[in-house]
């Protein structure tokens, strides 16, 4: 509950204070800039309607009025009356004390262990997720807190993976394809495409930008070996950073070099930070890669030593048993990354059955926007 607004600096602050005891200033500016009234901002879509250059620059709070649960605000020298929700106003304060470190990540982010998370698989059956939205909601909610999950029940045909897909968003082709076909080939372009293990890796780091999410469906598996596997990329970066703060600044700091040119005509070439942050120190992405790693170029000769020190700690972490979850793909199932942060791997398989798998990339913003719908419904339904 809002129980003071005090102005400040004659108009150009204004400071909130809460029954709980929390304080929170506002510029003026940006409170005019947010207003939420029609001329602001659009009723339909909430795109504001507005320029900065349309607001005074000299843009002050001339009165402050407590309504309820309304905050009441006349700007000047408009003569402009707004009123604010009190609970908006909570949930965008940026006054706050606390200073994030590098390496943060939000609420809704959960990191996890071979120990939290090999017996909880994040799991749904694709027709329950078809006809019903919680279970939909549940699903994508895991991905966004957990980085992956699994969905069974799947037709065991060429192409159902683009079911997954259509539950939330939009596929990514690229020059594999609408997607691509994960068995063992007779002269692969890709190591993916042969009976080897692969390293636990994100794909596509040469991609600029990458592709954000990564779904594996299987049609058939009769091989012995070639279970999956997935490391949280943030759980690891942040066990780098707890135990070698300088390892941690050198991935974050400089570009690593990612190249690849296995298709006619294709030559792609990214420059990014394995380990990327936020202007704020946010952790927002993790590239890892051997296969596709081009020469560093851009680490300072003083540093490469130590760069590469950094490197092969990650790289020791990303590999340690305790920060693997495994599973084995039966016909019909498939599995989500995120392909900023979750890697995923296969162990070696025999020559002897088959072992079919498609994949194909797609976004984030398609899913966290379908959840976010989802999840709105949700609370109106509530209320």
């Amino acid at each position: 509950m809002l129980t003071t607004a005090t102005l400040g600096d004659e108009g150009r602050t204004i400071e909130l204070g809460w029954k709980d005891g929390a304080r929170n200033r506002f510029h003026a500016m940006w409170l005019r800039d947010n207003a939420l009234d029609d001329k602001t901002r659009s009723a339909g879509n909430g795109q504001r309607l507005i320029t900065i250059l349309d607001i005074p620059a000299e843009t002050r709070i001339g009165a402050a009025l407590i309504k309820s649960e309304m905050l009441e605000l006349t700007f000047v020298p408009e003569g402009k009356t707004v009123s604010f929700p009190a609970g908006w106003l909570r949930a965008h304060a940026y006054d706050r004390a606390e200073v994030q470190r590098p390496g943060w990540t939000g609420s809704e982010i959960k990191r996890w262990t071979k120990a939290t998370m090999q017996n909880s698989l994040p799991r749904v059956s694709y027709a329950e997720a078809s006809r019903d939205s919680n279970v939909l909601r549940r699903w994508l909610a895991a991905v966004r807190s957990y980085g992956f999950a699994v969905m069974d029940g799947l037709p065991t045909e060429s192409g159902a993976l683009c079911k997954v897909a259509d539950l939330f968003g939009y596929i990514r082709e690229t020059n594999y394809g609408r997607w691509f076909e994960v068995r063992a080939e007779v002269n692969p372009n890709n190591l993916a495409y042969t009976n080897l293990g692969l390293q636990a890796h994100t794909d596509n780091p040469y991609r600029d930008p990458v592709p954000t999410l990564q779904i594996l469906a299987c049609i058939e598996n009769t091989v012995e070996g070639g279970e999956s596997s997935v490391v949280d990329g943030f759980a690891v970066a942040a066990a780098l950073k707890a135990e070698n703060p300088e390892g941690f600044r050198l991935l974050s700091s400089y570009p690593a070099r990612f190249e690849y040119a296995g298709s006619s005509g294709v030559r792609l070439r990214s420059k990014r930070p394995m380990i990327e942050l936020g202007p704020d120190g946010e952790l927002i992405c993790v590239r890892f890669n051997n296969r596709s790693l081009a020469p560093a170029v851009d680490v300072p000769f003083a540093e490469m030593e130590k760069y590469y020190a950094a490197y092969r700690r990650f790289a020791e972490l990303i590999e340690d048993p305790a920060f693997e979850v495994t599973f084995k793909l039966e016909a019909g199932e498939s599995f989500i990354v995120d392909n900023t942060r979750v890697m995923h791997a296969r162990k070696a398989f025999s020559g002897i059955g088959k072992r079919w798998l498609q994949g194909c990339y797609a976004d984030k913003d398609g899913l966290l926007s379908t959840l976010a719908a989802i999840e709105h419904d949700f609370r109106e339904a509530a209320e």
